[in-house]
């Protein structure tokens, strides 16, 4: 599976799970796309590593907010000059969580999440499609989660933000399957990344005890996934949820 000559955009890509699959791409011959919304030291630091990978020429970060429909607008009028072949990959990674029970939960909360998780995904796709049909071939990919599926305690904002993309992936598959775009899922389970790092100890080891394989995922094991949807490899696949959960 090479991407040589392929340009990719991974939002969130800069930490977790998201510079895992930069990094997979990276070394597969991309020129990669890495947003990120605020945290500039953990940006530098992973492009720092990436230079010293002998990574770095073909890496490019540009921090915004996906949740802003104007400031993603502008990222692909800018990516538009930087990539004149246009953008082969998109995958819409960025996610957060601001977890309490419903009846607790603030507005703030509830939008927050499903502004970034959900609609984020939507104004990335948007403008991704545009770019996508005048090429006649594309890849997007959500990183979703179980959690749309099962639904867990004091998270939804979280189940509902994953579910919705899934059933947005499903909808924008059927519309642009006729340009040979592909639009899928990649639902990890419980991966070992900072946004499992708060929960408490207890939690972490019921949680997994419940996978049948008995550990947590590695970032990695999820960018080997998003990589098969992406890959021209699997021009038949869309409209589906590649699961990497350990068995949940």
């Amino acid at each position: 599976m090479s991407f040589e000559d392929q340009a990719v955009v991974v939002t969130g890509g800069t930490r977790g799970i998201g510079a895992a699959i930069t990094r997979a791409f990276l070394e597969k011959g991309a020129r990669v796309h890495a947003t990120y919304r605020s945290n500039e030291d953990a940006a530098r630091a992973f492009a720092d590593a990436c230079a010293a990978s002998g990574l770095g020429e073909r890496l490019a970060l540009r921090g915004f907010d996906v949740a802003d429909y104007d400031a993603v607008e502008r990222f692909w009028d800018e990516l538009a000059g930087r990539e004149p072949g246009g953008v082969q990959v998109l995958v819409n990674n960025s996610g957060i969580r601001r977890d309490a029970v419903l009846a607790m939960m603030s507005a703030r909360d509830w939008s927050a999440v499903i502004d970034t998780n959900l609609t984020g995904g939507y104004h990335m796709s948007k403008f991704a499609v545009q770019c996508m049909m005048r090429q006649r071939y594309g890849r997007i990919v959500f990183v979703t989660s179980p959690s749309g599926r099962f639904g867990f305690e004091g998270q939804g904002n979280y189940a509902a933000s994953k579910a919705g993309q899934v059933g947005l992936a499903r909808s924008l598959s059927k519309e642009v399957a006729g340009r040979k775009i592909t639009v899928n899922c990649v639902s990890p389970g419980f991966i070992e990344t900072e946004l499992i790092a708060d929960l408490p100890e207890e939690a972490l080891a019921a949680h997994r005890a419940s996978v049948p394989l008995k550990r947590f995922g590695t970032p990695e094991e999820v960018a080997h996934a998003v990589l098969f949807l992406a890959s021209r490899e699997a021009a038949y696949v869309t409209g589906a949820t590649l699961e990497v959960t350990g068995g949940l």
